[in-house]
């Protein structure tokens, strides 16, 4: 039998990878407060349904003190909780639980840009010659008063803002209110890292890098060219936004990132433990990037692109392009694989035109994200099936949302309050009216409804985390993919002399699949009902095997 894995030594430096990382939208978790805003404490208390999960780690999206016109995302300190969060007391009592869980603590690190309301903008914006008047991205105007170059902002229009005080434009890839910096400063880069060494001294494990691919621009400013519209991608922007109508070759994805990142791994490695994984916005190039930014075992641990965050449905088809892209291009690099996040449409949702969003095609597309090579995030509700919630327009947040309704609805849908307890007022998530409603649709979904039943996809969760986490191919292994035919996905993960076969029946039909080895023994405790017989494995329909091939 393969090795068994215990649970993760708090001197594991390797830690990170195969980990299964459980991500927090705070606003969204638990209220303790009674405002209809989740806090940490909400978290906290929250903490051993996560642990209960057998997750290794919690991702925390931003808690920083903000004006949250992005929600968190626009930074105005860095080395303070907001209010309608809690203290920093709050948050190492919640780091203090999490490690008593066995749990490690990420959290986002905003490093491209800060609120307009930061002082170092306030000071930079002052005048042309303050001590911060290069710390972020500054331009003249055009001759006839344009902006600098053609670059637009994901969030809809230029990415250039004019100001009056310094009369010149400011670079902002998302709102205006949310100031890119300039990075080639290594003065701002001094400024950004010790804000990631104050946070690692309070005893985070580790960061989700907000944007990584974004940190630097071109110093030269220039236009982007157009991208072949063949070539346009709605994976980062929706295909209303003519952001999808530029090659970005020039506002990110720039080769100075890397040595910033070298000495971001410098400084992680001070913290023995501590990791980071980087999240990638860039639907042309995506998986270069993660090679560029993860390979070497010298720059950031892994990265996560949006191959499986997109509208493309994981058939086997797309399924094995994205495995064999991953394995060609990354190498020795690291991914982090998601299906669902803060900022993309939930999965149950997107792809339930092709899937069904039953908990028998849930379970099994869980299966597949969990068996993949590389880390894993899951996102708050994925493990209850949650669907997309369905909002009306007066009850949106999210700006970008209300920019390009109803083309595209936004992110709020995603990331309305979690379910607790079908029974109680707002499924137990607030005692006050919460700041996005709790769909009633979502009540059949909650926790304490899910808890009773075996067979639930909550329950699912449990069990197959918890079978991953005994073998050491399905967590650290290689991976080969094997005998892809129509709606079979199949594959081996290899760790030293260790192999599993992996074998995913898309389809609504048994099928088999037949290997010339020995002995196949079916590891029956997956949760999934694959046997073999023989050299013949038997798959139920929408169904997986699992088994140790000799």
């Amino acid at each position: 039998m393969p090795e068994r894995i215990l649970s993760s030594s708090p001197v594991d430096i390797d830690w990170w990878r195969g980990a299964v990382i459980y991500q927090i939208y705070p606003r969204s978790f638990q209220d303790t407060s009674g405002d209809g805003t989740g806090d940490l404490k909400g978290i906290a208390e929250r903490l051993p349904h996560i642990a209960s999960l057998g997750v290794d780690a919690v991702w925390i999206s931003p808690i920083f003190k903000s004006p949250m016109r992005d929600f968190g995302y626009d930074v105005s300190d860095y080395e303070d909780i907001d209010p309608m969060f809690g203290t920093i007391e709050d948050f190492k009592v919640l780091v203090d639980r999490a490690h008593a869980l066995g749990l490690k603590v990420m959290i986002d690190q905003v490093l491209s840009h800060s609120s307009s309301d930061h002082p170092w903008f306030v000071e930079s914006r002052s005048s042309h010659d303050n001590d911060k008047a290069d710390w972020y991205v500054w331009a003249d105007a055009k001759p006839d008063g344009s902006p600098p170059n053609n670059w637009l902002s994901i969030f809809g229009g230029s990415a250039w803002q004019w100001d009056t005080g310094r009369r010149q434009y400011y670079l902002h890839n998302f709102l205006a209110s949310q100031p890119d910096f300039n990075l080639h400063s290594e003065a701002v880069q001094d400024a950004l890292l010790e804000t990631v060494r104050f946070w690692l001294d309070l005893g985070v494990d580790g960061f989700r890098l907000d944007t990584i691919n974004f940190y630097f621009h071109d110093k030269a400013l220039r236009d982007n060219p157009p991208l072949n519209p063949d070539m346009r991608n709605a994976s980062i922007a929706p295909d209303v936004n003519p952001y999808n109508f530029q090659d970005h070759q020039f506002d990110k994805n720039q080769p100075e990132n890397l040595e910033f990142l070298k000495r971001f791994r410098r400084l992680l490695e001070s913290y023995p433990g501590s990791a980071a994984v980087g999240e990638v916005g860039d639907a042309q190039r995506g998986l270069q990037i993660v090679a560029d930014y993860t390979s070497g075992n010298d720059k950031v641990h892994m990265c996560y692109s949006f191959d499986l965050l997109s509208a493309t449905p994981p058939s086997v088809e797309y399924l094995t392009k994205v495995v064999t892209d991953f394995e060609t291009t990354v190498a020795d690099g690291w991914a982090c694989w998601a299906f669902s996040n803060h900022d993309v449409q939930r999965h149950s949702t997107r792809w339930s035109e092709t899937f069904g969003n039953t908990p028998k095609h849930l379970k099994l597309l869980a299966g597949v994200l969990l068996s993949l090579r590389g880390s894993v995030c899951v996102y708050q509700g994925e493990e209850l099936g949650l669907p997309e919630a369905e909002l009306r327009f007066e009850d949106l947040q999210d700006p970008y949302g209300i920019e390009f309704w109803p083309s595209f609805k936004g992110r709020d849908g995603c990331r309305t309050p979690m379910v607790w307890s079908a029974g109680e007022e707002n499924a137990g998530f607030s005692s006050g009216a919460p700041w996005l409603p709790v769909p009633d649709s979502h009540l059949a979904y909650a926790v304490d409804r899910q808890e009773k039943d075996p067979d639930s996809v909550l329950q699912h969760y449990r069990r197959f985390i918890a079978f991953r986490r005994q073998y050491k191919p399905l967590v650290k292994g290689t991976i080969e993919l094997d005998g892809q035919d129509g709606n079979l996905f199949c594959f081996r993960r290899r760790h030293g002399n260790e192999t599993i076969f992996c074998a995913f029946n898309m389809s609504g039909e048994e099928r088999t699949v037949h290997i010339p080895e020995d002995s196949v023994e079916t590891l029956s405790d997956s949760g999934f009902g694959g046997r073999a017989d023989g050299h013949t494995i038997i798959i139920p329909p929408v169904d997986a095997f699992f088994g140790i091939v000799g």
